[in-house]
């Protein structure tokens, strides 16, 4: 309990300092300038979750690396479940690989979610919660509470959207946000299967069910996440777009669809320069992710002896 408040209180006082910055350009009870808030929100948790990303990144490339061994060890061991996950475990061991840390970012992401849709419930009761118990920042709870946008008030949701001044306009922005929460998620998860996964990866067909059942579980739920959650949660899958599409781009999976149009880029890119590709001929060759570059022939001269030491007969004098 004592830590769940304490993430409420995190969460409020980043919307609060948020709030306080947007509010040197926007009128501070407008909707606009908690909107912008709670995406700031975002971007706050989104960087501090960046080490967890990488960690993420190199879990993937290790299980791509390691799936022949998992299937050796399946094959091996088809009859003996026990003895098939101590050896998958100890080869998780080995190659320092960690199933779980794939999901990391997304399982750290739901407390502050929950703590969110919390605070977002206490401002519409006018509850304080969080930093809004404060003396110094109580006055903005109103504020929050009154902030709306397109006649919508942060609070509210398809679900109560009879509680809200605009019912029918509520429900239209509810459903957009939905919609719009649910489409970043399935792009997501089909930019992640197509491109960035190799066919024979035996998880390739969990991820297509979980491309599928996360938007509608998303869907079916966002009828009762309140607008400012249903924008975040927007927000937050569209910075994982993003940010996984320049990750495929620059750093795939091997023996996927994205390392071979990597090594495409890095032959055209070569190709323009004027280098062949190609071990067979002099100049760079590409290998894997690096460009070795043959350095030009430098022309070198015969050293001269030393006056010294030079034969013959010596030069004649004037």
């Amino acid at each position: 309990m004592f830590l769940w408040e304490w993430l409420q209180i995190a969460v409020s006082w980043i919307l609060v300092i948020w709030h306080q910055f947007w509010s040197l350009f926007l009128d501070p009870d407008s909707g606009w300038a908690w909107t912008l808030s709670i995406v700031g929100l975002v971007i706050v948790i989104r960087i501090l979750l960046i080490p967890l990303f990488v960690k993420q990144i190199r879990a993937q490339r290790n299980m791509q690396m390691i799936q022949p061994q998992l299937k050796e060890i399946q094959a091996k061991y088809a009859g003996d479940r026990e003895r098939q996950s101590q050896e998958m475990m100890a080869l998780y061991k080995d190659t320092g690989t960690n199933p779980l840390a794939s999901c990391l970012p997304i399982l750290l992401q739901a407390p502050i979610f929950f703590a969110l849709f919390r605070v977002l419930q206490n401002i519409a009761a006018e509850a304080p919660v969080g930093v809004f118990k404060w003396p110094q920042y109580a006055d903005l709870l109103s504020s929050a509470h009154d902030a709306a946008i397109f006649g919508v008030p942060l609070y509210g949701t398809f679900a109560n959207a009879d509680e809200t001044p605009s019912p029918t306009n509520t429900r239209i922005l509810a459903v957009i946000l939905i919609i719009l929460m649910s489409a970043t998620s399935f792009i997501t998860q089909r930019q992640l299967l197509l491109k960035n996964t190799a066919s024979d990866n035996p998880i390739a067909q969990q991820m297509k069910i979980m491309m599928y059942i996360f938007p509608v579980l998303f869907a079916v739920g966002g009828l009762n996440f309140p607008i400012g959650v249903l924008i975040y949660w927007f927000t937050t899958n569209v910075w994982t777009m993003g940010q996984q599409f320049w990750v495929i781009r620059n750093n795939p999976q091997p023996g996927t669809p994205a390392a071979e149009a990597a090594e495409a880029r890095k032959a055209k890119k070569a190709a323009k320069k004027g280098l062949p590709v190609s071990p067979e001929t002099s100049g760079s060759v590409i290998t894997g992710e690096v460009v070795l570059e043959d350095k030009p022939a430098v022309r070198t001269q015969p050293k001269k002896k030393p006056r010294s030491k030079r034969t013959g007969p010596p030069p004649k004098s004037s």
